[in-house]
């Protein structure tokens, strides 16, 4: 979860913190680091991908907060999937062959990879929970006109398949993810955070064929761990359900899982920030950017 600030017309400083929310509610308990890391793992992915469409992001001036521009945004969420996993998969398991608008064969079994990766949109809600449309749906209800949604489709293929090299070269898959677009005199931009386990499922992909056959759970590095857990716990955000108790060692596991996820896809070492006042750190080194680079 961020927190945004807006400086002007253009400018946007967003705050990654350490809040974890599931179902379209936030936990209780803040994980250590994930805000730092989901922070400086989008911007990585940002700086690797400018080649394929410009993106928002100006400067990362401290771990946990991105400078960027401010754009208009378009209110889909373009969610393309390699593999049948999470919501696609339960949605096949109810007996539908029709996600979004896009046939799925029949014999599939959970965490099969699809014949070819699907794009399965969802409204962008302000309030309440996001919804499954189709390409059809969105040009009809004019969300996005035509010529812009295919752009985003092209765009996001190509960055599916981008995220996919680097996942490989790690020795992970990259399930699935989503992307949000904006629009900024006149041209569209990639927004917010990429391939970051807020925004992503990876799998190890050594094992995955044998676990498969065995029909067994894929080791996965994402929140989708978390999602299981509060499950299996009863809980998927609808009234009258408890959240389960988020113990100091559930809290760690968490954060274990995404610094693990940092350092798999990045090969580099995390590296904390644990300072005293996180909140004068951050406001410390915006304002230092913010001084040197605009008047």
């Amino acid at each position: 979860m961020r927190d945004v600030y807006s400086i002007g017309n253009d400018l946007l400083v967003m705050i990654a913190t350490d809040r974890i929310s599931a179902f379209d509610v936030v936990l209780p308990r803040t994980i250590p680091f994930k805000g730092q890391v989901l922070n400086q793992l989008a911007a990585h992915f940002l700086d690797l991908t400018t080649d394929i469409i410009p993106n928002w992001k100006i400067a990362s001036p401290d771990p946990n907060v991105t400078l960027g521009h401010r754009c208009e945004p378009l209110k889909i969420e373009m969610v393309i999937r390699g593999y049948l996993t999470g919501h696609a998969w339960r949605t096949y398991q109810s007996g539908l062959r029709i996600l979004c608008g896009v046939a799925l064969p029949d014999g599939l079994k959970e965490h099969d990879r699809l014949p070819e990766p699907i794009i399965t949109p969802s409204t962008k809600a302000s309030e309440g929970h996001d919804e499954d449309i189709s390409r059809k749906e969105i040009i009809a209800q004019g969300i996005v006109d035509e010529k812009t949604y295919s752009q985003m489709e092209e765009a996001t293929r190509k960055l599916f398949q981008r995220g996919t090299e680097v996942a490989a070269k790690r020795g992970l898959i990259l399930v699935d993810t989503k992307y949000e677009f904006g629009m900024r005199n006149g041209k569209l931009m990639l927004m917010d955070e990429i391939h970051t386990p807020d925004s992503s499922r990876y799998f190890y992909a050594d094992g995955y064929e044998e676990r498969q056959k065995k029909g067994e759970q894929q080791k996965q590095l994402s929140k989708e761990f978390v999602r299981e857990w509060l499950i299996a716990g009863g809980f998927m955000g609808k009234a009258g359900q408890q959240i389960p108790e988020m113990t100091d060692k559930f809290v760690n596991l968490v954060s274990a899982r995404y610094i693990e996820l940092f350092e798999k896809v990045t090969g580099k070492n995390f590296e904390p920030d644990a300072s005293a006042n996180p909140l004068e750190r951050i406001e410390r080194n915006v304002l230092t950017y913010l001084n040197s680079n605009y008047e």
